[in-house]
């Protein structure tokens, strides 16, 4: 594990491969290394434009990689239900769901098309959706994953259930990390029912550290975080690059020796970059009384369940 790189990515050939948010950052580089290793990568992505050029740019890199781009758009579960629906009628296994999209403390509250709070509708949600309707092909897989992108701000997040869409106090910050307690917890749940009902799929949830990307600028005007107002100088020495940042995702999306359930991120001081490895999670992320009740929750606001 010390040291692992896209290097050491068994062969991915033919596996069909759906990354969410693959048009930038995280997403990005992880579709490109699956490609790389000869995986069929799907780039599911809300813009058009962005994701075809993503393809583009990934081909340019593996000219014979299979890549192709679908719109999705976590904020729409029609949307959601439409993806899935294609991708079902292509008709193949999935083998591996990546669900990295996601969006950072927007300052303002705002709302998905379905009137959930953005970021816990997209960031968790909208996964949660993707996941339960894409679970048939998944399971028609010989050994499929998902894997769950968390964050290490869910050490300090909290599940409100009395006001999960923040429709009563909205904090940009505790809104991100509630979503991403939340992914977390998903993660680990659907381990558990996988292993309740027999099946053959493997859960797991991974963390990028602090990475230079997109999302990363997408934060409120008022500092919150030490790393937010370290300055662009300084920044490269304490954060990792968006490349370095997928590979405790592709670790957890590739490597035979994963644990079942297991969350993964980088090893180096404070878990803010370096190579991937087992990432430390707090005992609220590890609650099954809260993982079901989030379920419930969750169930219930999609009108989904699995």
């Amino acid at each position: 594990m010390k040291g692992w790189t896209t290097r050491d990515i068994p062969d991915q050939f033919r596996k069909v491969s759906v990354v969410t948010g693959a048009n930038t950052g995280i997403g990005y580089q992880t579709a490109l290394a699956l490609a790389g290793a000869g995986a069929d990568v799907i780039v599911a992505a809300r813009n058009t434009e962005k994701g075809r050029d993503a393809v583009a740019r990934i081909l340019s890199s593996h000219p014979s990689a299979q890549v192709s781009f679908e719109k999705l758009d976590l904020a729409s579960l029609r949307s959601v239900s439409d993806f899935a629906a294609r991708m079902e009628a292509v008709g193949r296994p999935l083998d591996l769901l990546i669900n990295n999209a996601g969006l950072a403390s927007p300052p303002r509250r705002a709302e998905t098309q379905d009137g959930f709070e953005l970021q816990f509708g997209v960031n968790f949600l909208g996964h949660f959706a993707l996941t339960a309707q894409l679970l048939p092909m998944l399971l028609k897989a010989a050994a499929p994953r998902v894997v769950t992108l968390s964050s290490i701000m869910h050490k300090v997040g909290k599940i409100n259930f009395d006001d999960l869409m923040s429709e009563r106090s909205y904090s940009p910050v505790a809104s991100y990390n509630q979503s991403k307690l939340a992914t977390l917890l998903f993660a680990r749940k659907l381990q558990r029912r996988a292993d309740a009902e027999g099946w053959n799929l493997i859960s797991l949830a991974s963390h990028p550290g602090v990475s230079r990307t997109e999302l990363s600028k997408a934060r409120p005007a008022q500092p919150v975080l030490w790393f937010n107002w370290i300055g662009d100088l300084i920044a490269p020495l304490f954060t990792g690059t968006a490349s370095n940042g997928a590979l405790p995702t592709l670790y957890a999306a590739t490597s035979p020796d994963i644990e079942k359930g297991g969350y993964y991120g980088p090893t180096g001081w404070n878990e803010i970059k370096g190579p991937p490895g087992q990432a430390r999670s707090t005992p609220a992320s590890q609650d099954p009384t809260t993982a079901n009740l989030l379920w419930e929750h969750a169930q219930h606001y999609t009108g989904l369940n699995f």
